[in-house]
């Protein structure tokens, strides 16, 4: 006989037999339970009708899901980005019923890079490990009020003084220094600067780093395992903002000098963080025990646009000379990166991802005509003309991805994207009380000397 023959596909009833051997030896060993009649989970009550619940969805409901958030790099154009989340803040406490609800509250992980990692910092710095120092209205009132800080051009400092690319490329367009200010007040807790153990979850925010000429990752999870690896939030963002061409280089230090990187903008690095964050939750067992696949996370991604820049008249961009495509050609390469991204992570995803992964972005051809230093250009025109962009980019529906399919126009806005995903973040959040074991396991910081 074939010994094939006698083998049995696996059944609902297996499952669930796994599923509750499973949840004793959780309650009695993880949590240390005595009374046998917490051994088994709950039984749910089944509905009105007379149909069995999936046993399969109940399961999957008992891990849960993990929330990810992921900010793109974009200058200025963060401002679209930053109307994104003030939304979905609003949204949240709307729906839970919190006018205290926080971005912080219902993501367990964020990635930013650029302007995109200042975000991810603001959003989960704390100075009392309760709650977060900024709420997600004051990301993008960060660019509108400090702009004149971080990009005030310096006469002579692009290549027309001389000395070709590289020096163009290295000296910037704009005040390092005001950037620096502005980053050390925001993270600042009386006389000591907070660092990356500061922050109620994990965050990742990338920079390059040219002396290894590689990408590099600040981790709040690689922070809490040592301090090698644990830098001063005001520093991580400077470094993933450091653009070349409009800031200087960082010169990185972690908090006991023992690691080291010269550092510039995380958006040549990474400039849609989503992959790394994902990455980064599918290998952390430590913090995310049962995650077994990208069917257990739920991700929001959030664009800022893409180059605004190519609506420009093609007359007037053929008389473009050489040095005026640099930062340009920067641009197009980082939106080319990004879109790859969003492409490949929803080919992941596959028929889930409409229910796990939703993509924030503004379409070039609806974006209108922008001047070409929109990103850098922090005048009140400007400002004025990306905060009505904002506006229309929330009301516009995405070109997304499909498996196999190529592109297509979402049936809904970025409004009701974003409405959807407070209502399915407040969803998983209340369910998480209902949960035998924890969905996250957050690493916690050592207690504050006195």
């Amino acid at each position: 006989m074939d010994s094939r023959a006698e083998m049995q596909e696996p059944s609902i009833d297996t499952d669930k037999l796994s599923y509750e051997i499973f949840s004793i030896l959780e309650s009695k060993f993880l949590f240390g339970y005595d009374d046998q009649t917490l051994w088994l989970p709950k039984p749910i009550s089944p509905p009105a009708s007379e149909s069995q619940p999936d046993q399969n969805a109940v399961i999957k409901n008992q891990r849960g899901k993990i929330c990810i958030l992921s900010i793109d790099a974009g200058g200025m154009r963060g401002i679209l980005s930053g109307k994104a989340l003030a939304y979905l803040e609003n949204a949240l406490k709307l729906k839970s019923g919190n006018p205290d609800a926080t971005i912080a509250d219902y993501f367990d992980v964020s990635a930013g890079a650029g302007v995109g990692g200042i975000f991810t910092a603001m959003l989960f710095a704390t100075r009392d490990n309760a709650r977060p120092i900024f709420n997600a209205d004051d990301t993008w009132r960060l660019l509108v009020d400090q702009g004149k800080r971080f990009y005030t051009a310096r006469r002579g400092s692009s290549s027309a003084s001389g000395g070709g690319f590289l020096r163009w490329f290295i000296r910037g367009g704009s005040s390092s220094a005001g950037m620096e200010k502005a980053m050390r007040e925001a993270f600042r807790d009386n006389d000591r600067s907070l660092t990356l153990k500061d922050t109620l979850k994990p965050v990742l925010i990338p920079c390059y780093d040219l002396s290894s000429t590689a990408p590099f990752l600040f981790s709040r999870a690689d922070a809490l395992e040592t301090e090698s690896y644990d830098f001063r939030l005001w520093e991580v963002c400077r470094a993933t903002s450091a653009e070349p061409g409009v800031f200087e280089p960082v010169q990185m230090r972690s908090v006991n000098n023992q690691t080291r990187c010269l550092a510039v903008d995380g958006g040549l690095a990474m400039s849609n963080p989503t992959a790394a964050a994902i990455t980064h939750v599918l290998h952390n067992k430590q913090e995310f025990p049962f995650v077994r696949g990208v069917e257990d996370l739920l991700v929001l991604s959030i664009g800022s646009g893409q180059f605004l820049e190519a609506s420009h008249e093609y007359e007037q961009v053929k008389r473009w000379k050489a040095k005026e495509w640099a930062r340009p050609m920067a641009r197009i390469s980082g939106d080319g990166s990004a879109d790859l991204v969003d492409q490949s992570v929803a080919m992941a995803f596959g028929q889930s991802g409409s229910n796990n992964y939703v993509r924030i972005q503004a379409n070039a051809t609806s974006l209108g005509r922008c001047g070409p230093n929109v990103d850098t250009d922090p005048s009140p025109s400007n400002v004025k003309m990306l905060v009505g962009l904002a506006e229309d980019m929330l009301k516009q529906k995405n070109v997304e991805s499909v498996l196999f399919g190529g592109k297509r126009i979402a049936e809904q806005s970025n409004f009701e994207k974003l409405d959807w995903f407070a209502g399915e973040l407040v969803l998983e959040h209340q369910r998480r009380s209902c949960r035998i074991a924890p969905t996250v396991a957050f690493k916690q910081a050592a207690p504050k000397a006195t």
